[in-house]
């Protein structure tokens, strides 16, 4: 068993977490449904447009700096080797 999330209601937007069989959603393919997109195939549809709404709704940028994006600096700190050397 896996952790899977499962969509309860759609306005409001809820969901919950529930168990479902690893043979059920490992390597399997789920295709999006037709009336999702556009009958030229290009764009999407207003059903679509709904079901994706919560999930990509909202922005979150990066901070700035001097007009840079403020990132992470990594501390780049060595560590003992424990593998010896491989050669060929």
């Amino acid at each position: 068993m896996m952790p899977a999330i499962r969509r309860i209601s759609q306005s409001p937007y809820q969901w919950d977490v529930i168990s479902a069989p690893l043979s059920q959603v490992a390597n399997q393919e789920k295709f999006m449904p037709r009336d999702f997109i556009s009958e030229n195939g290009f764009g999407i549809t207003q059903p679509c447009r709904d079901y994706l709404s919560p999930l990509i709704q909202g922005e979150d940028f990066p901070p700035f700096e001097n007009g840079l994006p403020k990132v992470a600096k990594l501390k780049l700190a060595k560590v003992e080797r424990k593998l010896p050397t491989f050669t060929l």
